[in-house]
């Protein structure tokens, strides 16, 4: 039996996990991410991961995104 984590505890999340977790739809974390200069990504060859942390970070400092 595998044990499932809760996503408040993954320090990396998928697309879909971070977009249930933070609220924004997969699109728009989309576009985030393709920046090059996103800090809260992280490429796992062509899988697109989510820091969480950082993305917690970024989403208390914005105004709007």
């Amino acid at each position: 039996m595998k044990a499932e984590v809760p996503i408040w505890e993954k320090s990396n999340l998928t697309l879909e996990e971070a977009a249930a977790y933070s609220g924004i739809g997969t699109g728009k974390l989309r576009q985030i991410t393709d920046d090059e200069n996103c800090k809260f990504v992280l490429w796992n060859g062509s899988k697109r991961l989510i820091k969480r942390r950082l993305l917690d970070e970024y989403l208390s400092k914005s105004y709007s995104i």
